[in-house]
């Protein structure tokens, strides 16, 4: 079977299988696609609906976004976690203004050079926004890619150059039906081709994938993955610090955010931790976010 018979059969399947998701109805714009994708970074879809419907309710343009100082923008993120995120959103939302007349430019080179835009999600724009043909990989694509192409069973813990070749000779040579193909792949990815548990009785490409077709064999002495440990570390006690940031208006008194954690070692770290990330502002004796205490 040709590679780009399995970018058919894989779209084929996205047709009747795709969820319904408000950043993929057409002509919804390449900024609403944009925050999609950075918001979809290591957070699971249903944390981020809600939140990205509320992000383009109020800021329907990068030069809404600009307006604001960077705090409304962490505010806004609410618990999404990796809140640097929001900064990076907002010092792109500036950068469009800036540089493009607050559009999303639709050229690759220009996507890259935006703050806070890697390659996946530059790609991601460029494809989903625009319809171009470029390999959009994420862990789900690569982890099709290595499964349905290569027999692996894993594609391991980074994108290397490799994997977007892998993935570009996938695509169809048409730009359009290839940025469908790799929405497909994704999709498949996610819901299919699991980590954990692959569907493989229900996936579109058994027939014709390798891993699938050898007998599924396990990575020779890698373990299973455990999810990483939240509770007690400096990044939980980040999370209850800005809790506290974004439900205030104006300066938060240091004393106030002691009763947040009882381990004053942990505190101070994690607090010295958001200011160094400018996410969060020291004002004499009080914090705020950033930007706040520029504030008239």
């Amino acid at each position: 079977m040709s590679e780009t018979k399995l970018a058919a059969l894989a779209i084929s399947w996205y047709d009747d299988n795709a969820r319904d998701l408000p950043w993929r109805v057409p002509g919804v714009g390449a900024w609403p696609v944009l925050v999609s994708e950075v918001m979809l970074q290591q957070t699971p879809v249903v944390r981020v609906l809600p939140v990205w419907q509320q992000w383009v309710d109020r800021w329907p343009t990068p030069a809404a976004l600009a307006a604001e100082i960077p705090g409304e923008a962490i505010r806004m993120w609410g618990r999404l976690g990796y809140p640097r995120r929001a900064l990076r959103l907002h010092e792109c939302a500036t950068a469009l203004v800036e540089r493009h007349d607050g559009r999303v430019p639709e050229d690759l080179d220009e996507l890259l050079a935006l703050p806070g835009i890697g390659s996946y999600t530059a790609r991601a724009v460029a494809a989903f926004a625009f319809g171009q043909r470029h390999p959009v990989v994420d862990t789900n694509v690569r982890r099709l890619v290595a499964r349905a192409v290569a027999g692996e069973p894993d594609a391991g813990p980074a994108t290397r150059p490799a994997d977007l070749v892998a993935t570009a000779e996938l695509l169809p040579p048409e730009p359009t039906v290839a940025a469908r193909a790799s929405a497909a792949f994704m999709e498949l990815g996610a819901l299919v081709c699991t980590a954990r548990a692959p569907r493989c009785g229900a996936c579109p490409l058994a027939a014709a994938c390798t891993w699938y077709g050898t007998g599924r064999p396990a990575l020779p002495g890698t373990p299973s993955r455990r999810p990483q440990r939240y509770a007690g570390t400096d990044r939980q006690v980040r999370g209850l610090l800005l809790a506290v940031l974004r439900d205030s208006r104006g300066p938060v008194p240091t004393q106030r955010l002691d009763l947040v954690w009882a381990d004053e070692v942990q505190r101070s770290r994690a607090l010295a931790g958001l200011v160094q990330d400018g996410l969060v502002e020291l004002a004499g004796d009080s914090c705020v976010l950033a930007g706040e205490r520029r504030e008239p």
